[in-house]
């Protein structure tokens, strides 16, 4: 958790006017060479590895969904808000540049049949049901994460973003145990700028939510 999340045309026309109202930001961004094109990110279902937009640093970019793991060529996708300050590849990314990750809700697959718990656990049970989480009356949902910068199999750098989970509360409780780190409109900028309010909101309760089944 949280292994993919959503972009509807509503979100991502918001995601679009957050881009122009930050477009002179935008054009300096600063974002490392062979960042993909604006127009190149993912709409629809988000998968990991796929390249989506965030809000850093005051603007917005198309970034890499997941840190390349340190053991296989897999990535890691998600941190957990409870230890990530702690660990040698989030504490400073973290510290030095926290993003924002707009999306209309996230997937999660409930623990009824089958065995493990995030997406891509083993385990030979029945299907998963799977869930779409949001927040009601809303067409957004603003994820906390980090940007890190890395370098691929030719040398090119590229930026990539985790997504920070915490405890499940009661709204997804009943579906699974993690939910990522959920910001308000109005917390995006706060969240970037200030280490207090970022310290408060990994350990605060997430805010109410609504499931429906998803396909």
């Amino acid at each position: 958790m949280c292994g993919r999340y959503l972009i509807e045309d509503e979100a991502y026309a918001d995601i679009l006017q957050i881009l122009n109202d930050l477009n002179s930001a935008y054009k300096s961004n600063g974002f490392a060479r062979g960042e993909a094109a604006w127009d190149g990110f993912a709409r629809g279902e988000v998968f990991p590895t796929n390249v989506a937009p965030v809000i850093a640093g005051g603007s917005v970019a198309a970034v890499k969904w997941g840190f390349p793991h340190w053991k296989n060529s897999g990535v890691i996708i998600n941190a957990r808000a409870e230890t990530a300050l702690e660990k040698k590849m989030f504490g400073k990314p973290l510290r030095e540049r926290r993003c924002v990750v707009p999306s209309s809700g996230f997937f999660e697959w409930s623990r009824n049949g089958g065995s493990g718990g995030d997406v891509g656990g083993s385990g030979g049970g029945k299907k998963k049901d799977k869930f779409l989480l949001q927040r009601p009356g809303d067409s957004m949902l603003y994820m906390a994460g980090m940007v890190n910068t890395f370098r691929d199999a030719f040398g090119e750098e590229y930026n990539a973003f985790v997504i920070l989970t915490t405890a499940a509360n009661e709204y997804v409780a009943p579906i699974h145990d993690r939910m990522p780190v959920i910001l308000s409109a109005d917390e995006v900028d706060l969240w970037a700028r200030d280490d207090d309010f970022m310290e408060f909101a990994l350990f605060r309760a997430g805010p109410e939510l609504s499931a429906v089944a998803a396909v």
